[in-house]
């Protein structure tokens, strides 16, 4: 379960909320992509990147001289958030359209995984997820791609999930109006390889 505090308790549509890990955890594998939310300077950053998970942890990866991996490795509070678009929600009135969504929020602090043996484990966990027997075909990162490479690891403990499903909400009073009401999936797929 994740913890909640004040920062992670979700209060508007609570009852879409959700703080089990099973419910996470299927966001972050199928979406592998987050915006990284921290403070600098006492401004607010927000920088989407590729994220991904093994078992109770996600990770991240830059180049060592950028500014992000130096930033995140100070120890400061940072934030994940993904999101999903699933469909558009047409109600009868205005006030109702909606989406249906995943989407969650994470809160801790990364840490700088060191030793080239771990490192190259978490990269294989991340290679392997993109397809699987991958790892075995490849060139591996070397050493002098890992020396230029930072790769840090949150722990998954603080957050929140949302998730809506479902039709619209229309009021009893307009359900009679004669307009469609219902949902506009979106429906994604991986498509077939393409060789350049």
């Amino acid at each position: 379960m994740l913890e909640q505090t004040k920062k992670s308790k979700i209060k508007q549509a609570s009852m879409r909320a959700s703080y089990d890990t099973k419910d996470l955890y299927p966001i972050i594998d199928d979406l592998k992509m987050a915006h990284i939310c921290f403070v600098q300077e006492g401004a607010p950053i927000s920088i989407p990147m590729l994220v991904w998970r093994v078992e109770d942890a996600v990770y991240i990866h830059g180049s060592r001289g950028s500014r992000l991996m130096k930033q995140l490795t100070d120890g400061r509070d940072s934030c994940l958030s993904f999101a999903e678009l699933n469909g558009w929600i047409m109600a009868k009135s205005a006030f109702h359209h909606s989406a249906n969504y995943r989407s969650a929020v994470l809160f801790g602090q990364f840490e700088e995984v060191e030793g080239d043996d771990i490192q190259q484990e978490i990269y294989k966990d991340f290679v392997e997820q993109l397809e699987d027997g991958r790892w075995d075909k490849i060139r591996r990162p070397n050493d002098k791609e890992i020396k230029a490479t930072t790769l840090l690891k949150m722990k998954i403990g603080e957050g929140a999930v949302k998730i809506r499903t479902g039709g619209p909400n229309d009021d009893k009073n307009d359900l009679d109006l004669p307009v469609w009401a219902g949902e506009i999936p979106l429906e994604k797929r991986w498509g077939e390889k393409r060789t350049y």
